[in-house]
């Protein structure tokens, strides 16, 4: 894992990730949701393929999350904070691929 404690990540994880489940899944249903991302061979992005990942984690009782969940949840964490320290655009944030990637990974830098 990322060498943090499962509590560091727990607590980085839940304030970074600052959307519902049901409002990632809305998301991840939308082009704007598909329109963003390295795609691997079968279309999907990764970003995309980590927000189904976030939502089954976030409906998770935190002691039952395996050792896979804990290291993408420490995966996500590292994404966000870098995509984030990259800085959005200076217009229209709102509607920018840059905003769209990070709410695939489940957080709206608008909330």
């Amino acid at each position: 894992m990322s060498g943090k404690s499962h509590e560091q990540v727990w607590d980085e994880f839940r304030d970074l990730v600052n959307m519902a489940p049901k409002e990632i899944e809305d998301f991840l249903d939308t082009e704007e949701s598909r329109s963003v991302g390295d795609t691997g061979g079968d279309g999907e992005s990764t970003g995309h393929k980590s927000g189904k990942r976030i939502v089954v984690i976030k409906r998770t009782n935190k002691a039952d999350l395996s050792e896979d969940q804990w290291d993408h949840m420490a995966k996500v964490v590292g994404y966000i904070k870098r995509h984030k320290a990259q800085g959005g655009p200076k217009d229209d944030m709102e509607h920018s691929k840059w905003r769209y990637s990070l709410m695939n990974w489940g957080h709206d830098p608008l909330k």
